[in-house]
């Protein structure tokens, strides 16, 4: 018999196993019950746990329960990593049972409900206030259902904003449904609970999610007041535009793109498309002011019927401070055996708009160029949907040894790897129904901030950033040869390098960094509420 079953649910780092026990990633279970592995563990495990970021946001997870039951001799339980647990014993698993079995039946009643609140805010005027009193504190709501999320741009933008907010008047009070990365220790923080409610169905926990964001928040402010509510958009999410008409306060958007279209070209279609479109209208219509990332979002926004003089252009940014030139990178150099070698590098969550595999051929093709370039290493920070195809593609041109992964880095370690590389990259691609490209690339001011020569797709926003041949070195997007000869560039002219890091590391600290993009949005919200008052 083996001792403990450890499963690691994304985004969390793999401990190391104790004597007797069996760490995995969750994936790697789901993969046993793909082929029937599960069937020769019967009663294998003394122990098994489940391994969360936070308690609250376990959820129901019943078929992984149910399948280290069936693995298990002993005690199954969910921990965190503070070291709380909750033991998942028959009385809980039946519980879980039943509730899934009842709740197909009550899908229809659900929707419904959510469909009559929906038009309930829909019938309301925009204007419900007299002013905008930033003598009192804003409510910044992130109400995403995904958890122990360690890194990435959504990290970055909820940290950049919320950090930045007292320096304009009183800190925020900071409601989400997880932890953020970088966000600080005295901001006042409060955690939303999600329901359980239709935890094993598509999309219904998001919309279920509304009641326990908007109680969440009244219990938080306990009869407060506050200036004005900020949500970062989240599929089928509507309680922000609910708290601020209950509390007759402005609400301001920030709007990363359309979780439609997400789900249509980077994901799955969403099974109920009809009402996340009909939500995703709402939140834009009854914004007071609408935060886009690039002018192509501030272009649909105004299709969809917003004035424009309500929607802000506001770039991704940057903590300078955090990010910077002396950083050292020399413990990351040391540990990957990266020291006398030139290091191109990348780091991102891998999603399918990054360009990671675009980057992975033409570094492949590079060094399959004269003299093989055998002093020159690709850094790979980071994990998500396209590594593994990234790993192929290298490994297929035989370029794997001269490649380092790092998987996930914490956000927190992400500038001491960054100060590991000489040039960095944003091989960002176009996306694949040929509309422009919206995004706003976190990563790109990140390598600016750091002061490293960059080369990046010259892809609309990103073409706009990067003063080619001054602050970077822009390459025609999609396209392997260009990006392999941006990349000679650099490693060949090391003068040019240092000449393009320090002027793009300028050009963070005069128009990117999350103050200045902060203070633009709370100027922009003055100047919308001084127009209707």
């Amino acid at each position: 018999m083996a001792g403990c079953l450890t499963v690691v649910r994304p985004g969390l780092t793999l401990p190391e196993p104790a004597r007797g026990e069996t760490v995995v990633r969750l994936d790697e279970v789901q993969g046993w019950l793909k082929s029937g592995g599960s069937i020769s563990r019967l009663l294998r495990y003394d122990r098994s746990r489940i391994l969360v970021h936070r308690l609250e946001s376990a959820g129901r997870p019943l078929p992984l329960a149910l399948a280290l039951r069936w693995m298990t001799r002993g005690a199954v339980r969910i921990e965190d990593v503070r070291g709380r647990a909750r033991v998942v014993d028959v009385a809980t698993l039946a519980r879980w049972v039943r509730q899934t079995a009842t709740e197909p039946f009550k899908i229809n009643a659900l929707l419904r409900r959510v469909e009559h609140e929906v038009r309930g805010l829909e019938k309301y005027e925009r204007r419900l206030f007299d002013r905008l009193d930033l003598s009192k504190p804003p409510l910044y709501l992130r109400s995403d259902l995904s958890f122990g999320v360690r890194a990435g741009g959504s990290v970055g933008h909820i940290a950049g904003v919320v950090n930045n907010l007292d320096a304009f008047g009183p800190g925020p009070i900071f409601l989400t449904t997880d932890d953020v990365p970088t966000v600080r220790t005295d901001v006042e923080s409060h955690v939303i609970e999600p329901s359980t409610a239709f935890w094993n169905f598509r999309e219904l926990p998001m919309l279920a999610l509304n009641d326990s964001c908007e109680a969440a928040a009244e219990q938080a402010l306990d009869g407060r007041r506050i200036g004005f509510v900020y949500q970062r958009y989240s599929l089928n999410n509507y309680s922000g535009v609910a708290l601020a008409r209950r509390h007759g306060v402005p609400f301001v958007l920030e709007y990363n793109g359309s979780e439609v279209w997400v789900g249509r070209h980077w994901g799955r279609p969403l099974r109920y498309e009809a009402l996340a479109t009909r939500i995703e209208r709402l939140n834009i219509a009854a914004a007071d002011l609408v935060v886009v990332v690039s002018r192509v979002l501030s272009d649909q926004v105004a299709a969809a019927g917003v004035d424009r003089r309500r929607i802000l252009v506001n770039p991704n940014g940057v903590d300078p401070d955090r990010y910077r030139p002396d950083v050292d990178g020399s413990r990351v150099r040391e540990q990957y055996g990266l020291s006398g070698k030139l290091v191109i590098g990348f780091i991102g969550t891998f999603g399918p708009w990054h360009g990671a595999e675009m980057l992975a051929r033409s570094f492949a093709a590079l060094r399959a160029d004269a003299g093989g370039r055998a002093k020159t290493t690709l850094l790979m920070i980071g994990d998500g949907a396209t590594l593994p195809a990234t790993k192929s593609v290298l490994a297929e041109a035989g370029a794997g040894k001269d490649v380092v992964f790092t998987g996930l880095v914490p956000q927190e370690r992400g500038p001491e790897y960054l100060a590991a590389c000489d040039i960095l990259v944003a091989p960002h691609v176009p996306n694949p129904d040929g509309t422009p490209f919206f995004g706003s690339p976190t990563k790109l001011f990140e390598y600016m901030a750091m002061g490293r020569a960059i080369v990046a797709s010259r892809l609309d926003q990103i073409g706009e950033v990067i003063e080619h041949g001054r602050t970077g070195w822009l390459v025609e997007p999609a396209n392997v040869e260009a990006l392999a000869a941006g990349l000679r560039t650099l490693l060949d002219d090391s003068n040019l390098r240092a000449r393009l890091g320090a002027a793009a590391r300028a050009c963070a600290l005069e128009r990117y960094t999350w103050r200045s993009h902060t203070k633009r949005t709370l100027d922009a919200l003055q100047d919308v509420v001084g127009e209707r008052n």
